[in-house]
């Protein structure tokens, strides 16, 4: 019986990329009696699928089951709703467990960073006994401030694990390596380098990897090479992306052809991106394209829509229209292919072009994801949606961005209404632009916190050019420090100045 519990389990879990619905059905009809091994492959399936309502499903039936108690069973449950990113659910089971021990207190920490809400992690942190504190619990916390932009903070809590003797593991140091990347912070790079080392951790690959994107994020990529790491496909990757987005091209350049002659490392699809976009990028399009068409390999969606981005923006309407058909040809499952297409035919006025993208996404069944940004703001998290009306607030929003945007008129702001693609009238597409995400929650970040507050949003696509500099003048009017998690990067807008320095 045991063996046939512990073979049910494997199914599920071999399924993991199938209908998790249809697993826990078969499971059900099969008549066998339904075990903790049973429950607990299925939720953590729906945890890895993101399935919610299945996972609601397996919830009420462990309740029903009477498995409630079971606190390995609930643990995986809080990480299913943490990593569905519903963090009610989630604390409502936390509430609910009868006892709690280390392990359950991580995942929460580690939950409530995922859910972008660090200051409630660092509160249920510091609510611990420093006794009931394992190495799990720090790097939860570490590791969750780096993901939400909090790295200075990370560091302050790396500095106090080890002023009160943690021991730091290799997952410690793989946070606080990246951490020192997305700050650029070389004095602290070499500093956690050598610790590194004192700590015996140099040679494993992941450590080594980290090590690599710090050093070249730091614009030091030499001398990581001089340390004696020895890179890989995958650590050339991290470095070429760097290099692409540091506008780096003759070191990205010196990557790529060390990578291929030096260490006969066959180039990825990934890697053959990377050089396109660094190339394009820095205004070298035909160069780019000369890349493309000497590539062993077939361009696939991902490469053409990066090359596609950097025609656009270079005003290269030659080079656009023909990367645009053959990525229409490609058939990318992808919106973002479609809508960099459309945003293309917009630039050029074409309007026939861009109601021929958007028939054919509805012939493809390809939606658009819509954008929306998030901010917390006194530990409550607010959502705002392009062209967003339904916050109480609304009202008060609008009105204060319509004030940002006119101190932004008076210094020679000029609105890019060139990213509407609609066929509408220019005034029109000033009221379109206003309503974007980002400059919805940015303006009620800057009316709900007190003046030289710093603050974050995190956005689920990548910004705009014209939201992006609204966001760095509105740094510098306000004297704010802002920074924004999109899609592809962190910017940190400081004084007008963005860390990206414009290259995202």
């Amino acid at each position: 019986m045991l063996q046939r519990n512990f073979s049910w389990a494997r199914r599920i879990n071999c399924m993991a990329n199938q209908s998790p619905s249809r697993n826990f059905h078969q499971l059900r009809s099969s008549g066998r009696k339904i075990t903790g091994f049973h429950l607990s492959s299925i939720v953590k399936t729906c945890g890895r699928v993101e399935a919610l309502q299945e996972g609601r499903q397996a919830h009420c039936l462990l309740l029903k089951l009477g498995f409630n108690a079971d606190l390995f069973l609930m643990t995986t449950l809080l990480d299913m709703y943490s990593k569905c990113t519903n963090i009610h659910d989630a604390c409502r089971v936390f509430d609910e467990m009868p006892q709690r021990d280390v392990v359950v207190i991580n995942s929460m920490i580690s939950g409530l960073c995922r859910c972008h809400l660090p200051s409630y992690a660092i509160d249920l942190f510091t609510k611990m006994n420093q006794s009931d504190r394992d190495v799990g619990t720090w790097n939860s916390l570490i590791s969750g401030l780096g993901h939400n932009s909090e790295g200075r903070a990370a560091l302050i809590f790396f500095g106090r694990m080890r002023v009160e003797g943690v021991e730091v593991d290799v997952m410690t140091m793989i946070s606080v390596i990246s951490i020192c990347a997305d700050m650029a912070m070389i004095v602290h790079a070499q500093q956690v380098h050598g610790l590194v080392i004192k700590s015996g951790f140099e040679l494993y690959l992941p450590v080594g990897n980290a090590i690599v994107d710090m050093y070249a994020k730091c614009g030091s990529f030499h001398q990581m090479e001089m340390e004696g790491v020895v890179p890989n496909k995958i650590t050339f990757l991290g470095t070429l992306y760097a290099c692409s987005h540091s506008g780096f091209l003759q070191e990205g350049w010196i990557s790529f052809t060390t990578m291929v002659n030096k260490y006969s490392i066959a180039p990825t699809m990934e890697h053959y991106t990377c050089m396109v976009d660094l190339l394009a990028r820095a205004g070298g399009l035909y160069e780019a394209h000369e890349f493309i068409e000497k590539m062993p390999i077939k361009p696939d969606a991902k490469l053409l829509t990066a090359f596609l981005s950097s025609c656009c923006h270079h005003k290269n309407v030659e080079l656009a229209s023909a990367v645009g058909k053959k990525l229409l040809q490609l058939q990318p499952q992808e919106s973002g292919a479609y809508i960099s297409v459309s945003n293309f035919y917009g630039l050029v006025g074409d309007m026939e072009g861009v109601a021929n993208v958007r028939r054919l996404m509805l012939e493809r069944g390809i939606r658009k994801e819509k954008a929306c940004t998030w901010i917390e703001i006194s530990r409550k998290v607010h959502s705002f949606e392009s062209g967003d009306r339904s916050h109480p607030d609304y009202q008060k929003i609008y009105d204060h961005l319509r004030v940002l945007i006119q101190k932004m008129k008076n210094i020679g702001y000029v609105p890019d209404t060139s990213m509407v693609a609609q066929n509408v009238e220019e005034l029109t597409k000033e009221v379109i632009l206003l309503g974007h995400s980002e400059k919805l929650a940015i303006a009620f970040g800057i009316m709900s916190t007190p003046p030289g507050t710093r603050f974050l949003i995190i956005k689920n696509l990548r910004v705009c050019a014209d939201c992006h500099v609204f966001t760095g003048l509105i740094s510098k009017i306000e004297g704010r420090e802002i920074v924004a998690r999109d899609s592809s990067r962190f910017h940190h807008f400081k004084d007008g100045v963005c860390s990206c320095g414009n290259y995202w």
